[in-house]
């Protein structure tokens, strides 16, 4: 059986999603990841659980709080719960990654899926802005869904329950639904 590829074109990045055991038995998401040249993530922050990247191949930098760091093969970088961060392949050619988010989440596997359904659809720039009415919409829907998982800080997490919130609403009145973007 192979493995579904996701690919996110507006963020240069491809994923592959698998359920894993740890060293110690605890369920970890492992979500191995191919970041292009220019690649990468806007800032954000997972409330309720711990990520580990592996670079296993090129360079990423990463700035994980206030702390700034170039990773290369073989080295990694956690990324503790409720911390900002967010990474960026400025290197001129791939960079392959593996992440473990520990607790396992399906909620960040079902927002990475969303997200990258967006991108396909053309509904967001690469700094997470939407580019029409719809796609603000979308953002909307995907922001409110995923909140307890996933913190996407544009704008500011308080404003989300002042814009996001209402905008979420129409959304879905619209006919956009969370885990039917694809």
């Amino acid at each position: 059986m192979s493995e579904q590829v996701v690919e996110d074109p507006v963020l240069r990045q491809r994923y592959v999603f698998r359920r894993a055991t740890a060293a110690d038995g605890a369920d970890v998401l492992e979500v191995e990841l191919w970041v292009e040249p220019g690649g990468g993530v806007v800032p954000h922050l997972h409330p309720m659980f711990e990520e580990r990247f592996e670079v296993l191949e090129g360079e990423v930098a990463f700035v994980v709080g206030r702390r700034h760091v170039r990773a290369r093969a073989g080295e990694s970088v956690v990324v503790a719960p409720g911390v900002r961060h967010t990474y960026a392949n400025k290197s001129g050619s791939e960079a392959h990654l593996r992440c473990h988010a520990r607790p396992a989440s399906v909620e960040l596997q079902q927002f990475l899926e969303d997200a990258a359904a967006l991108g396909r659809m053309g509904s967001y720039t690469r700094q997470a802005l939407p580019r029409s009415m719809r796609g603000l919409l979308q953002l909307a829907v995907i922001a409110r869904h995923y909140r307890e998982s996933t913190v996407i800080l544009r704008p500011p997490p308080w404003l989300h329950g002042v814009l996001i919130a209402p905008l979420a609403r129409l959304g879905e009145l619209r006919g956009h639904r969370a885990g039917h973007f694809a």
